[in-house]
């Protein structure tokens, strides 16, 4: 039996507050325009690989779409 069979759907959990910046995120913005709160919940999604950082001096953040 393949894991496939086992697990219908496959989803990251997200809180409200997650769910509401990802759809902020759209499009690339420079991570240094959010305020420490907004930054807080996304390197939280960084970390779940739903949002990716471009760039190390001045980031940019654009949401993950698979």
């Amino acid at each position: 039996m393949k894991i496939n069979e086992l697990i219908d759907t496959f989803a990251i959990y997200t809180n409200n507050e997650e769910k509401a910046m990802l759809e902020m995120l759209k499009h690339p913005a420079m991570l240094y325009s959010f305020t420490e709160l907004e930054q807080f919940v996304i390197e939280g999604l960084i970390r779940k690989s739903l949002v990716i950082k471009i760039g190390n001096d001045n980031p940019k953040v654009i949401a993950n779409e698979f």
